[in-house]
């Protein structure tokens, strides 16, 4: 496929590199410094786990020709630039297909009405990365553990030109594609996982990711800030997809805690939640609010509100430790009191086995 990557960030330029070296022609859209850096070193890409590193000479354009033709155009931004770009796309009448990559909690409804139900489709790239200057450090598939990137029509119908898209992304090194019917719930609970909970409790903590493991208050109120945010799709009548994540409504309150805390202090979420959050405060800020617009019924969101000011720069950090909020253990209580009357059955099951074994064996004798 003729394929435009539109987005020289960090996930743009690994997708431009990877789409071409798996056969496509790509070109990859860039502006700025990022422009020159790009004519100057090429893409370069660094493996967070491997620290492999390799430099691409990948085509560059600086703006979308209204007359030129592709086949595909992958949209890899932040979305608080997207509004900035949709004239551009929508002045080319010889683009079929716009997928947006990117995360997104106010739907698609501003895409299609630039550029038509029949033109955009949505999904997620499954990666992460920052620049470390000009070069990319990356976390993304690979041979022998695939990143599985969700995309899907806005409708939810699988069309032909659906399995196209879905052929030219698996066919990069290291992904595989998954074609929901649900893409937009499932970007809906992304952004809940993420934004209004982790990422501003990430600024309490001063962009420093060891001191937010440290504080228990912080990880308590971004447990709640995701189930909050979870409230707020459900009655908003968005599911809770893919329905793994609602094991976030049910767990009690230390179990999730203590999840956080291990998955937040291994080496993977440098890249994963550290690099981005700490780069895109701007998009972060854009998407929280783009949520928040979710809550029309004003459900009380504490925790939330509580995380809502550290989004703001100048806001102080949380002191490191901090650990005063104290944590809601009642779901533990349930759970130990249904194990122990569990328990106490199968005993008083186990014990009645055993004398009815005993008086058949004396009636015996």
């Amino acid at each position: 496929m003729k394929i435009l990557v539109y987005g020289a960030g960090p996930l743009g330029s690994l997708f431009a590199v990877r789409l071409q070296e798996a056969g496509h022609t790509v070109s990859l859209l860039a502006r700025g410094q990022r422009l020159a850096d790009l004519r100057q070193y090429g893409v370069v890409l660094i493996e967070a786990r491997s620290g492999r590193q390799i430099a691409a000479q990948v085509p560059l354009i600086e703006r979308l020709d209204p007359n030129e033709t592709y086949d595909l155009v992958l949209v890899i931004l932040r979305k608080n630039h997207v509004a900035e770009i949709l004239p551009d796309l929508a002045a080319n009448p010889n683009i079929p297909t716009v997928l947006f990559l990117m995360n997104n909690a106010a739907g698609p409804d501003e895409m299609v009405n630039a550029l038509g139900k029949e033109k955009v489709m949505i999904g997620f790239p499954i990666s992460a990365g920052y620049f470390e200057g000009y070069a990319v450090r990356y976390l993304g598939g690979s041979p022998q553990q695939k990143a599985v990137i969700p995309i899907g029509e806005v409708d939810g119908i699988t069309r032909p030109r659906t399995q196209q898209v879905a052929d030219a992304l698996r066919s990069m090194a290291g992904y595989e594609v998954e074609i929901r019917k649900d893409m937009d719930a499932w970007l809906k609970t992304h952004v809940a996982l993420l934004f209004p909970s982790l990422a501003p409790a990430f600024y309490a903590a001063g962009c420093d990711r060891q001191r937010l493991v440290n504080t228990r208050d912080l990880l308590v109120l971004s447990v709640r800030a995701i189930r909050e945010g979870f409230r707020i799709l459900r009655d908003h009548g968005v599911p809770i997809t893919p329905a793994r994540l609602k094991q976030f409504e049910w767990l009690p309150e230390p179990v999730l805690v203590a999840f956080l805390q291990r998955l937040l202090a291994r080496d993977e979420m440098e890249v994963a939640l550290a690099g981005h959050t700490r780069a895109a405060r701007d998009e972060v800020q854009h998407l929280v609010d783009e949520f928040i617009a979710l809550n029309t019924s004003r459900l009380p969101t504490p925790a939330i509100d509580a995380l809502y000011p550290y989004l703001r720069e100048e806001a102080e950090p949380m002191h490191e430790g901090s650990a005063s909020v104290p944590m809601d253990w009642s779901g533990v209580w349930v759970g130990v009191t249904a194990l122990a009357a569990a328990l106490g059955s199968m005993f008083l099951i186990g014990g009645l086995l055993i004398s009815r074994g005993r008086n058949r064996k004396r009636e015996k004798a």
